[in-house]
């Protein structure tokens, strides 16, 4: 095939405006006046059996020696089994990246495939799902302990043993619960990074047995009767402010979670019904669940209604139920309770504001044999079966009065002493082998005679 048919930039200079292509030969020519007083330089080629077109520039900025040079370019590409516009696109692609890279460098920011871009890019994502007290704290956790660490390198550099460092170094400070959480953190990262099309594992995946595991924790409580006693006649006896006192009367009884009762308000309450609906913002739920959730439905039993009603005289006027003495407009603060149960000699291996849970949670099913599944509702807890709350919706309303109301007499008549209902209690152990030693001395006694 003739090639170089066009004699010399004389040649193009000499073109009148309507004038035809100007044929190079090779598949190489010239479009004159295509874009007003510019001419634009094409190559006509063949990949895979269809025809194509490949811009190389226009003229003048490309004259024709670097037209053919561009075009000699190309045909060695195609020579080579490679499309030249495939080629072309991703060297202007890896030019992009690279000018990225270089800008990402020079402002501090992550590279692109990196864990901390990666990790941020799924944060931004979750974030809206999560609510912000939650959410701050995923993103610290990675910014402390994981981004310092392998933050820049490239997800398919990072090793199980990378990562494991990483969390082994919390656990050395006796976090093992934060080491445990970042590793989920972490996994959660590449799992989203699989998920938009990275060919790569989940390194955390081989790391789980390889940390210490924390110890489970729950919430001193009270669980026997008579202990249970001595703390109600403790509290009766409380000599704080009014407000305290009540907080305490009512932390046994009406068995939400610390939060939910110090942040009540009074426009939540239905003393002459009986009734307290918890704001759904408040409890433990999905976020989804908190903002478009039902209120926590709470029967107040005449005891607490009574101890409500006094309350009213003194905190009605600041809309709080339990105001803040020092800080107006505020309320008592999250330690309140426990601060006042230590200073009744009850220390926090003994029992919590929130152990109260527990201590109705058992001693409701043990002593007034309540159908556990009307205490869990009653705790707001999640449905614990197979379908889980899609088809199980049940409230036991009725029920759950029922037993506010027996769970709030049961209290007064454990604080009186006039409590009918006894405890069981095992009789004390006597290993049958210590009918042996009996007899044995029995024997040595009688030889002895």
């Amino acid at each position: 095939m003739a090639t170089e048919l066009i004699k010399s930039e004389r040649t193009i200079s000499l073109l009148k405006k309507g004038a035809k292509r100007l044929n190079d030969g090779g598949g190489l020519y010239l479009l004159p006046f295509a874009g007003g007083d510019t001419h634009y330089w094409r190559l006509d080629y063949v990949f895979q059996g269809r025809r194509k077109t490949l811009s190389l520039g226009s003229h003048p900025q490309v004259t024709l020696e670097m037209a053919r040079e561009k075009a000699q370019g190309a045909r060695a590409i195609l020579t080579a089994g490679l499309d030249p516009s495939n080629e072309r696109r991703q060297t202007r692609e890896a030019h992009v990246q690279a000018a990225q890279a270089k800008r990402r460098a020079l402002s501090g920011q992550p590279q692109e495939g990196s864990f901390e871009c990666v990790a941020r890019r799924w944060f931004a994502v979750k974030e809206s799902q999560w609510m912000e007290n939650y959410s701050s704290k995923v993103i610290r956790r990675l910014e402390l302990h994981a981004f310092p660490k392998f933050g820049r390198k490239p997800l398919q550099e990072i090793s199980p043993k990378i990562v494991l460092d990483a969390c082994r170094t919390v656990e050395a400070r006796d976090t093992l619960e934060t080491a445990h959480r970042l590793r989920e953190h972490c996994s959660s990262v590449f799992r989203f990074a699989i998920a938009e099309g990275a060919d790569l594992r989940d390194p955390c995946h081989e790391i789980r047995d390889a940390l210490k595991r924390p110890p489970v924790r729950h919430f001193a409580a009270i669980t026997k009767p008579a202990e249970l006693t001595g703390l109600l006649r403790a509290i009766d006896n409380y000599s704080g402010t009014l407000c305290v006192r009540s907080a305490l009367k009512l932390s046994p009884m009406l068995m939400v979670r610390p939060g939910e009762l110090r942040l009540a308000r009074w426009d939540e309450f239905d003393l002459d019904h009986g009734i307290w609906y918890v704001p759904s913002i408040r409890m433990k739920r999905t976020k989804d669940q908190k903002i478009n959730g039902e209120p926590h439905l709470v029967p107040l039993a005449r005891q607490a209604v009574q101890i409500l009603e006094d309350l009213f005289q003194v905190t009605g006027d600041s809309g709080c139920v339990f105001p803040s003495t020092n800080k107006p407009g505020r309320f008592i603060s999250e330690n309140t309770l426990n601060k006042a149960m230590r200073l009744m000699g009850y220390t926090s291996s003994q029992t919590t504001a929130h152990g109260f849970r527990a201590t109705a949670r058992t001693l409701i099913v043990e002593m007034l044999q309540i159908p556990e599944s009307v205490v869990e509702a009653q705790l707001a807890h999640a449905v614990k079966d197979a379908n889980g709350t899609a088809y199980n919706r049940t409230e036991f309303i009725k029920l759950r009065i029922n037993m506010m109301q027996l769970w709030a007499d049961y209290l007064e008549d454990l604080r009186l002493g006039r409590a009918t209902i006894e405890h069981p209690v095992l009789p004390e152990f006597t290993p049958v082998s210590s009918r042996l030693h009996a007899s044995q001395y029995q024997l040595g006694n009688s030889n002895a005679l």
